[in-house]
């Protein structure tokens, strides 16, 4: 099996840091964001990695050749002219999974204890098109799924927004709709590439909302493990308390 890392966005929300480098260097207990987890996959038998690439580039590839990917196979997808988000990234990068049943996608900053190889056994068991990896934490935006795990909509609880719009109206179930934090990681099956409508610069979770309504989408909730979105400098030390 194979995986990409969502490596090319800009960090701001790790500034001054990212002022000049790239958050995927940034360092937790004497390890790179990249390092942790380039090794976390290898945990679960996965060391063929395809690793976007934009903001401070050069850096990303420098490290990757000094410590030889930390003896996985590394491939660079360079969006160093562009920066196509989650779902333009993917898009790009789609001919390296071409021959797979499925692959991992995971965000750069994103540290867990989360047991992959359980996420994955689900997800071959269910074959849904994409397993997303939840939890019930406090965060601005939720994926909303339904009672047996699988997504039905998105929403703001900052604004008030839904997707889609008449949620409320159309779904039977919408009172037992239950919100996830997504975790940033996703198994994907390589039918999703021919049914992406969007082009360019698009996310995802766009292509997840627009898909749910023809293709089952499931959830997988690791609440009880640790989860640290490292694109926050406080979380750098806080996930040094857990991630040696």
């Amino acid at each position: 099996m194979k995986a990409m890392l969502f490596a090319a966005g800009l960090g701001s929300r790790l500034k001054p840091f990212t002022d000049n480098h790239p958050k995927a260097l940034a360092v937790v207990n004497g390890k790179t964001l990249l390092e942790r987890n380039i090794r976390y996959l290898q945990r679960f038998g996965i060391d063929e990695v395809i690793v976007n690439v934009h903001h401070f580039a050069d850096q990303i590839l420098k490290v990757l050749d000094k410590y030889d990917g930390w003896g996985s196979k590394i491939t660079i997808s360079d969006e160093t002219d562009e920066i196509l988000e989650t779902g333009g990234g993917l898009l790009k990068a789609a001919w390296y999974f071409k021959d797979e049943k499925q692959f991992i996608v995971m965000n750069v900053d994103m540290l867990t204890s989360l047991d992959l190889g359980e996420m994955i056994r689900a997800h071959q068991q269910e074959k849904p098109l994409a397993t997303l990896a939840v939890t019930q934490r406090k965060t601005a935006r939720y994926f909303l799924f339904d009672p047996d795990g699988a997504l039905c909509g998105w929403r703001n609880v900052q604004t008030g927004e839904e997707k889609p719009a008449n949620l409320s109206t159309t779904n039977e179930d919408y009172e037992l709709l239950q919100p996830k934090a997504f975790s940033g990681i996703q198994i994907i099956s390589p039918a999703i590439f021919s049914l992406i409508k969007q082009t360019g610069k698009f996310s995802l979770v766009d292509v997840y909302l627009d898909l749910m309504q023809s293709k089952r989408i499931n959830s997988f909730d690791h609440s009880h493990d640790i989860l640290i979105d490292v694109g926050k400098p406080e979380n750098v030390v806080r996930a040094a308390e857990y991630f040696n």
